[in-house]
């Protein structure tokens, strides 16, 4: 199988030249409604249509949330797979929000209907959960290293409830987040500019010095926006790692829909919040 160029090497290129911008597809029920679109098939593809042509061709990376489309059934798998073609013809990297995890040959099934390069859903990284055991994530892994695609393994999440099991604290002394922001940085020995295994880092959880997240690969830092964190707030959370820190930002940004115009300026002005706070980080 002849794999892109790796997916880390990608995402700098992107964060570099469009900002380091994460913005979300997550067409729920009552912003549809805002839209003034009706909660069907329908109105799924006017949203996911409009976003995809307001700012795929200016923001680093497209994170469609899948639930939200598979919701209605095989019509809106397929209206998802539209949307991911089309903004990576425009020239986003799509980040498949599905946070897939399981074991053997299922997890490697997961893995080819996102990362395989003929898949029909194939997108440039996938979120996943290592929940069941890092070593669950192998099959992945390896698809990913083969397609030049990424993957974004969950930490250090923002929810209140991931606690219980990220904070958990292991037999060798060390948390459950830790242990995997260890195993990251195992993948991404080497790589530059960029590792293409990233970990996902509420960037709403304050304080994380405690925290080696200087791992190699990016992190994908929900919480910008309707979440209560700022771009402003990013080099206390993450220090000297902030650089590949990519935030990610949906109803900060959805809300503004469904005038085209409206999306691409609240992009833009969170990319430049970014870009300003990064660099004086």
């Amino acid at each position: 199988m002849t794999g892109l160029e790796p997916f880390g090497a990608r995402l700098r290129r992107a964060m570099d030249e469009r900002g380091p911008l994460c913005v979300g597809i997550d067409p729920h029920a009552s912003l549809l409604a805002e839209w003034g679109l009706n909660d069907d098939v329908g109105g799924l593809e006017r949203f996911s249509r409009t976003v995809v042509e307001a700012v795929a061709d200016r923001v680093a990376v497209l994170k469609p949330q899948s639930a939200f489309f598979e919701r209605f059934g095989s019509r809106g798998v397929a209206v998802l797979e539209r949307t991911v073609q089309e903004a990576r013809a425009a020239g986003a990297l799509v980040l498949m929000d599905a946070k897939r995890g399981d074991i053997g040959s299922t997890m490697a099934a997961y893995a080819e209907s996102f990362l395989h390069k003929d898949a029909p859903l194939f997108s440039d990284a996938l979120t996943v959960s290592p929940y069941l055991g890092y070593g669950s994530l192998s099959p992945a892994v390896a698809l990913a290293r083969e397609t030049g695609t990424g993957l974004f393994v969950l930490a250090l999440t923002s929810n209140p409830e991931g606690g219980e099991v990220q904070h958990a604290v292991r037999a060798d002394g060390r948390s459950v987040g830790a242990t995997m922001l260890g195993h990251l940085a195992a993948e991404n020995a080497g790589e530059e500019p960029l590792g293409s295994f990233g970990a996902v880092v509420g960037a709403t959880l304050g304080d994380l010095s405690s925290y080696e997240l200087d791992m190699g690969g990016p992190i994908l830092a929900p919480g910008i926006g309707a979440q209560g964190a700022t771009a402003a707030d990013l080099p206390a959370v993450f220090g000297g790692v902030v650089r590949n820190v990519v935030p990610s930002v949906s109803r900060g940004v959805l809300r503004h829909g469904p005038d085209a115009v409206a999306l691409r300026d609240a992009a833009e002005r969170f990319a430049d919040g970014i870009r300003t706070a990064v660099t004086a980080g």
